[in-house]
């Protein structure tokens, strides 16, 4: 048998060095220039949002500001200083609604950044959107997420209409039910029956799965008494503290209506006015609520002038701030 011929010598045998591997290069770090750029293009945007919501509404502000020129400061400051513990509830609630514990910090600036961007896009679309992305950045699913705010939602209305029966029961006569024409309840008769056989026929399976999923959640969330009272807290807090405000700026303006009635008022004003598609309630709510102030018996000139305290300190002094907060948590994707 003929013998093999012995291997040739390999490379580190003869002692020459290995043959170097390619490696793979590091990624570039993002220049500074466009970081800059990006971030100097998040704050023209927030400023184009600023001014496009002024511009729209400038009247309202130069109107605003004559009227209350002459209102008492010392009223106005307390609605001031009621003004950002409205976002506090807001975050009560917002914790209230999911069972994992949420950073505080965020929690509360995610708050503020969504009573700005509400102001932005209609019917609580903006501060949907970014409770939403909030809660997904914090680890919460996408499905739970929606449910959460769903939760929140019902809280608030239900509180809302609680405090609302309270309150008429305390002031008999002020509430009056709206006359409503025959051909509007056969509408909404026509929207009930279709919206019903929607529900009951091929979206039946899917909102039963949707309905079992909110169930579980609200089961989950009551089964811890600190997570059902800050929900049930912090729900009737927030509107109960809107209602100050504008009791406040109301004293200051001398609006001659009770404080019982002015949040009355308020509470049944704001939540029709919230049925209406129109960012941050801005039109709707001015108009619902003067009429409501002037129907019951508060001159034109003191109901216009304490709609429009309310708003400023509501809306549009928070306004700028709320939008830097809000560019902020998402240039630190923190939303």
């Amino acid at each position: 048998m003929t013998p093999l011929p012995p291997a040739a010598p390999t490379t580190r045998e003869l002692g020459a060095p290995p043959t170097p591997v390619a490696e793979q290069p590091a990624p570039a770090p993002v220049p500074a220039l466009r970081r800059l750029r990006w971030h100097l293009a998040l704050a023209l945007a927030v400023l184009a949002a600023v001014a496009y919501v002024a511009r729209r509404h400038w009247p309202v502000l130069e109107s605003g500001a004559g009227r209350l020129a002459d209102a008492d400061h010392g009223w106005l400051l307390l609605g001031a200083a009621l003004t950002p513990a409205t976002w506090l509830c807001a975050a009560l609630a917002q914790q209230g609604a999911v069972t994992r514990p949420l950073p505080r910090a965020r929690l509360l600036a995610a708050q503020f950044a969504a009573s700005a961007a509400n102001h932005l896009l209609p019917a609580g679309l903006g501060a949907g959107a970014v409770n939403l992305r909030f809660l997904l950045r914090c680890g919460v699913p996408a499905g739970r997420s929606a449910t959460a705010l769903a939760v929140k939602g019902t809280a608030a209305a239900l509180a809302r209409g609680a405090l609302v029966a309270v309150l008429a029961l305390g002031c008999p006569g002020v509430l009056r039910p709206p006359e409503v024409s025959g051909t509007t309840l056969a509408v909404a008769g026509g929207a009930a029956l279709v919206l019903t056989a929607l529900l009951w026929g091929p979206l039946r399976p899917r909102c039963r799965r949707v309905a079992a999923a909110v169930l579980g959640d609200i089961r989950a969330v009551h089964a811890r008494p600190s997570r059902a009272a800050a929900l049930w807290g912090g729900s009737l807090a927030f509107a109960v503290l809107h209602a100050l405000v504008l009791v406040a700026v109301g004293h200051a303006v001398g609006l001659p209506l009770a404080p019982t009635r002015v949040a009355l008022l308020y509470l049944a004003a704001s939540s029709a006015a919230a049925l209406l598609p129109t960012p941050g309630g801005l039109g709707s709510l001015d108009a619902v609520l003067a009429f409501a102030l002037t129907a019951a018996g508060s001159p034109g000139a003191a109901a216009a002038s304490a709609v429009l305290g309310y708003r400023l300190l509501t809306a549009w002094l928070p306004l700028l701030p709320g939008l830097l907060v809000l560019g902020a948590l998402i240039r630190r994707r923190a939303l």
